[in-house]
């Protein structure tokens, strides 16, 4: 048998992973500060570890199969905090009698995503990307068997409503945004935020919004949340995560707000892949969400502080590095004067400057040399440590 023929056409296509390659180049390289990859540098609440460590957590028949969309305890939890913090309201319909929203436990937010994508499109279907995208998104639209739409986003990485208007087509199923973005750290305009979901609405088709780093603002700005405009309960998937806010990525626990008609469509999946969340993590996920963002926001200032200095140090490129000031998430986005290929200059950074960074490509971001770091994964002396040496590195390399 031709070796091709042994795994789906379907699933090579789909684009791989860079993660992984860099991790590997990176261990390759001992010495080699890791600007890589999107994770906090704190960690969970200590009730995390309480909660998991008392005996009465057997109470809560953590070894048995449970709800397929969550345990009742943390559902009630999340309705709290999604209609204090967000201002979604799931029992809210709008004038046209629209029954409201429901919320499923995921394993993670891009299962959330995976179990939006195949609840609302079928094969051929279109999804509309923002680029530079998260490239999870694109790899699970295409293991769906459904087309990657790219529109691009304007200089400061905001959303081009027009644009998007024009790329809609009958066979467009959803728009997708991010907002704090990750890769570019973009936090998305309230008006834009509101005219896209609009637009989705008149246009019979599903937003998606993305808001896994919400608590992660800059500046003083405020993060938004489609999902709470009048109206918007028939045609919203939110997608929320505990990786980020809580340091809990390894306990793979996320959830998504979806309007009650695809609620069947849903389940199915999630009974499918997953048959219920993890009940061990749902506990721990609870007792996170008891202490609430604060645990988050505590460290804002810090990352912030840091951001500041990093942009400070690579500007001092000059027009060899164009960067903006990112309001969310944690991330930096660089758009480099240069041809080269930015995978190649991503390995030569590791093995020759021992600093690690994402090439924009693997977010789309196609059309000139780019890179994403992130500056949350490590303390702040670290993270500058590791911007000097990019710093140093694009200069030799460029």
């Amino acid at each position: 048998m031709d070796e091709s023929a042994k795994v789906s056409r379907r699933i090579t296509g789909v684009q791989s992973p860079v993660i992984p390659i860099v991790a590997q180049w990176t261990a390759q390289t001992p010495g080699t500060i890791s600007l890589g990859q999107g994770v906090v540098h704190y960690g969970p609440p200590e009730s995390v570890f309480t909660t998991l460590a008392d005996p009465a957590i057997q109470g809560y028949h953590t070894d048995r199969y449970g709800p397929v969309v969550g345990d009742q305890a943390l559902l009630n939890a999340i309705e709290h905090k999604l209609l204090v913090d967000n201002g979604i309201s799931l029992a809210a319909g709008d004038e046209k009698g629209d029954s409201g929203s429901e919320v499923v436990v995921t394993a993670g937010a891009n299962m959330g995503f995976l179990n939006a994508i195949l609840a609302i499109a079928d094969v051929d279907d279109e999804i509309i990307l923002l680029t530079p995208y998260y490239f999870n998104h694109h790899m699970a639209i295409e293991i769906a068997g459904c087309r990657v739409v790219e529109v691009p986003t304007d200089r400061d990485s905001q959303p081009v409503v027009a644009d998007i208007a024009a790329a809609i087509t009958d066979r467009t199923r959803a728009v997708v945004t991010i907002s704090p973005n990750n890769p570019t750290g973009a936090l998305y305009r309230e008006e834009v935020l509101r005219q896209i979901n609009s637009l989705c609405q008149q246009r019979g088709i599903f937003h998606l919004s993305d808001e896994a780093y919400e608590y992660f603002i800059y500046d003083e700005a405020r993060h938004f949340s489609p999902g709470s405009i009048a109206g918007a309960a028939e045609h919203t998937i939110s997608l929320f995560s505990l990786s980020k806010t809580y340091a809990m990525a390894g306990f793979r626990i996320g959830y998504q707000v979806l309007p009650k008609r695809l609620s069947v469509a849903v389940k199915k999946v999630q009974d499918t892949n997953l048959i219920c969340p993890p009940r061990v993590c749902q506990q721990a996920a609870l007792a996170a969400m008891q202490v609430g963002p604060e645990h988050c926001q505590q460290y804002v200032p810090e990352l912030q502080q840091v951001r500041d200095r990093a942009i400070d140090r690579l500007q001092t490129l000059g027009e060899r590095c164009q960067i903006s000031r990112p309001e969310g998430a944690f991330y930096l986005f660089l758009h480099l004067d240069s041809s080269q290929d930015d995978v190649t200059l991503t390995e030569q950074l590791i093995r020759q400057h021992q600093v690690a960074v994402l090439p924009g490509s693997a977010f789309g971001a196609s059309a000139s040399c780019s890179l994403r770091l992130s500056f949350g994964a490590l303390n702040g002396q670290t993270v500058i440590d590791g911007i000097d040496r990019l710093a140093d590195g694009l200069r030799t390399l460029l």
